[in-house]
């Protein structure tokens, strides 16, 4: 047996999801190491989620985290984040938006910890020349290799992908079950805790391909539902592995700079 080999649930290591009401639904947060899958429709908060978790990580746990933004722009995170309540000045924010500037823009990761480094992939699309051509096979290359170097030289721990959407508009697939599973894979072997963003599709599916439910360690689903006159934001656990989930539904709430999952099994009380 090995020596490594965690035989005591108590010992898992989690990170909070700081929502709170949810993580004492789920153990008190997601197995570290875990590549969990944030779906939902537009408007259902799974960027500011992702956001929220690498920000309170920086700011209690002094985690570094990597955030690839392939749709919006380093400044309309900023924008929507400071909106929302997100005091920035308490973490270390580094925009990268350059690739000729990656080694400098790192060099600015504060040796305490606490770095939210923000890679900015609509504004580097077009310095990439390997892509640009009619299958673009190429760009999971180039975010395993941005992942790579911050995490060498940044140590990072927490990485947010957004989104999965438009890495499938980006590129092309021969095979996107082995290919999803190996970038999975290869974020395990980095020992960095993954959240990838999905967007539901019109119709109603998961995803381009279904495959990443199946891939995934975790599903996180955030949903928009009529009520009375209202539209409420909920969310649920569809699977967490090595976690004894409560799935009910809970309302989400974003108050005072804080998540909250209300209401669990039972309607919101509007």
């Amino acid at each position: 047996m090995s020596n490594d080999l965690i035989t005591d649930p108590s010992k898992i290591e989690r990170i909070k999801t700081y929502v709170k009401g949810l993580d004492e639904n789920i153990q008190g947060g997601i197995p570290k190491g875990h590549v969990t899958l944030v779906h939902g429709s537009a408007g259902t908060m799974k960027s500011s989620l992702c956001f929220s978790i690498l920000y309170n990580e920086a700011i209690l746990n002094k985690k570094n985290s990597l955030y690839l933004s392939l749709e919006q722009s380093f400044e309309s995170i900023v924008q929507n984040m400071v909106n929302m309540g997100f005091d920035l000045s308490k973490i270390n924010m580094i925009n990268i938006n350059d690739l000729s500037k990656f080694s400098a823009g790192l060099k600015k990761v504060s040796k305490i910890g606490g770095n939210f480094i923000l890679v900015d992939i609509g504004a580097i699309r077009g310095q990439v020349k390997d892509v640009k051509t009619s299958e673009n096979r190429s760009w999971l290359n180039v975010v395993k290799n941005i992942v790579l170097r911050t995490k060498k030289e940044a140590n990072i721990e927490l990485f947010t992908f957004d989104s999965l959407q438009a890495l499938y508009t980006l590129s092309t697939f021969n095979n996107p079950r082995m290919e999803l599973f190996n970038f999975f894979e290869f974020l395990k072997t980095q020992s960095i805790t993954g959240y990838m963003i999905s967007e539901e599709m019109g119709n109603g599916n998961n995803s381009m391909f279904d495959n990443e439910g199946f891939l995934s360690d975790a599903i996180i689903d955030l949903r928009l539902t009529p009520f009375r006159r209202n539209i409420v934001r909920e969310i649920k656990v569809d699977k967490m592995r090595a976690t004894k989930c409560n799935n009910d539904v809970f309302s989400l709430e974003f108050k005072n700079g804080a998540f909250y999952a209300l209401y669990g099994g039972q309607n919101p009380l509007l």
